[in-house]
């Protein structure tokens, strides 16, 4: 990238309300260059002009999701890119350079633009080191606040000691546990909580048993996933990496996230077969996924351990089966492969399909079971109707994607809406409930449960009657992979929590430059000071949950 690109004639497929939208017109002094990526046409501004540029194009340009930021270094600069699209149709997409030198690393937050950005420009902020003017809360948030230096930035001295002070260790709540003026106490839930689906440690500020307001505090499993893949190869090391970033049966859509990034950044080609494969396989962990949400849901906003939670657990590894036949793993799949998948389906695959098919012959008596203990359930309506209520257009000022804002109305999903695998050609719907509650997000993973049946039920009917002879699970691929230098893209899949993405950029060697995840998790669990201040702290309790965060992908 160079600020001094020459500027291209205007372009029409930013989008717009009319379908023509003029990038350097529009924007006038404050665009540099131009930037293209592999996904998107991308300009490079000025530092100073951020917030203009983004309301520009959220308000003419109709690019209301700022899907993901990503920071990096160069030699001679630091850069922040705003990768924006459309909920509307998110192949409509523009990416915002900000350059900004080595010795001021510092630009205007897009934050007042897209709440979304708070918390990654926070992460930006602390890994790579760009400070962001006019940003609501610009501090650490996934290392100590005393971590000294930017473990991303080219000049981080990895040796260096670090020294968390004794004052970290102090009792949080040691003389002003409580306000006199206001009676409001705070209190500690977590890290170390069930309720709060791992090391989750939520900051409450309580009036009586009303949250006045919470403060997710996040970082206790940094697990440097960003890093590793920057140090494995695009053809071998990196695929086995996906499948650890949301464990809970996701890996598949994991993995294919990875895939489609990498093998358009490659330009790679997947047989249609394969794509079959993959389009089952990844329904299949979509249905593992919201199993076990459903039964933990139930086991967190009114202790159902002895019926919903069990038959969840037995219903989800009934599909684990499957997908331990198909991989040869229960968790840790490795499946995918660049330009298909790693074998076929397993010999006989007439016994394989017929017994996939026993599992979806039982789904709909199961899915009325659910109905039973919990939609119907007026212990679980009492918890979860009319509470942590999410409004659509605060939905999508924080970036939330999948169930969380389907479940607000929001009817997006890339499936449909950037279609990539199989998925164009089979019939299925896009499951939205309108009310934004607790009990909506649940409504619509169960509802999810019934499509991805179908998407599966489909995928073996093709299987099964594919000609033997154009059965091919994997197209040609170099040994090893260099994609061209500089070359960049950012691509995402519909995972079981929502938009999980990737951004990599190449410097032409077989490893990546840079290589940042979008999770899902991190953008939706940031709005859950919006769905619980003002409600009880049980009712805190029924947000978390319904959020479906797993912590190892908001943490990376």
């Amino acid at each position: 990238m160079s600020a001094d690109s020459t500027l291209e004639p205007g372009i029409a497929d930013a989008g717009s309300s009319n379908g023509e939208f003029d990038l350097e017109t529009r924007l006038g002094d404050a665009v540099l260059g131009r930037d293209d990526h592999g996904n998107a046409p991308a300009v490079v501004i000025r530092p100073d002009d951020v917030r203009a540029v983004l309301e520009t194009l959220r308000e003419e340009a109709g690019l209301d999701h700022c899907s993901c930021v990503t920071a990096q270094q160069y030699p001679d600069r630091f850069e922040t890119i705003y990768h924006l699209k459309s909920y509307a149709d998110p192949t409509r997409e523009v990416s915002v350079v900000v350059p900004t030198p080595t010795a001021d690393p510092s630009s205007d937050s897009a934050a007042p633009v897209f709440r979304t950005a708070d918390w990654h420009e926070r992460e930006a902020y602390d890994l790579v080191g760009i400070e962001y003017e006019g940003h609501p809360d610009l501090r650490r948030i996934l290392l100590p606040e005393t971590w000294q230096g930017h473990p991303l930035s080219r000049g981080y001295d990895q040796e260096q000691s670090q020294v968390v002070t004794l004052s970290e260790h102090e009792n949080p709540l040691a003389g002003d546990d409580r306000d006199a003026a206001s009676e409001t106490m705070f209190l500690n839930i977590g890290p170390h909580h069930p309720s709060t689906h791992g090391v989750l440690h939520v900051k409450a500020v309580l009036d009586g048993e009303t949250v006045v307001d919470v403060d997710p505090d996040i970082g206790y499993i940094h697990r440097c996933e960003e890093q590793l893949c920057q140090q494995g190869t695009y053809r071998h090391q990196i695929m086995p990496y996906p499948d650890r970033w949301d464990w809970v049966s996701s890996g598949l859509l994991n993995e294919w996230a990875y895939a489609r990034t990498a093998e358009e950044l490659a330009d790679l080609e997947v047989p249609a077969y394969a794509q079959v494969l993959r389009t089952m396989g990844a329904e299949l962990s979509r249905l593992a996924s919201h199993f076990i949400a459903v039964g933990t849901y139930a086991l967190d906003v009114f202790g159902e351990f002895t019926a919903a939670f069990q038959y969840a657990i037995r219903d989800r590894e009934l599909v684990l089966d499957a997908l331990e036949e198909l991989t040869g793993q229960r968790m840790m799949f490795n499946y995918f492969r660049l330009g298909g998948v790693a074998w076929d389906l397993p010999e006989p695959r007439a016994d394989f399909i017929a017994g996939v098919r026993d599992v979806l012959d039982g789904f709909p008596a199961k899915i009325d079971e659910y109905h039973d203990l919990l939609v119907t359930n007026e212990i679980f309506q009492r918890r979860c109707v009319g509470t942590g209520v999410l409004e659509p257009d605060v939905a999508k000022d924080y970036g939330c994607t999948g169930p969380v804002a389907r479940g607000s109305g929001i009817d997006y999903d890339l499936r449909r809406d950037d279609p990539y695998g199989y998925y164009e050609t089979l019939e299925w719907d896009v499951v939205t409930e309108p009310d934004g509650d607790n009990y909506s997000r649940v409504l619509v993973r169960l509802r999810e449960i019934e499509e991805s049946a179908k998407l599966v039920e489909q995928c073996l009917d093709l299987l099964e009657e594919w000609p033997d002879d154009e059965r091919e699970i994997q197209s040609t691929v170099p040994r090893t992979l260099k994609p061209e230098a500089g070359a960049e893209t950012y691509r995402a899949v519909e995972g079981a929590k929502g938009e999980l993405g990737i951004y990599i950029r190449s410097d032409g060697t077989e490893t990546p430059a840079r290589f940042k995840i979008r999770s899902p998790c991190f953008s939706n669990l940031s709005v859950l000071p919006e769905l619980a201040r003002g409600e009880s702290v049980a009712d805190l309790v029924a947000a978390i949950g319904s959020l479906d965060c797993i912590m190892g992908e908001v943490d990376r």
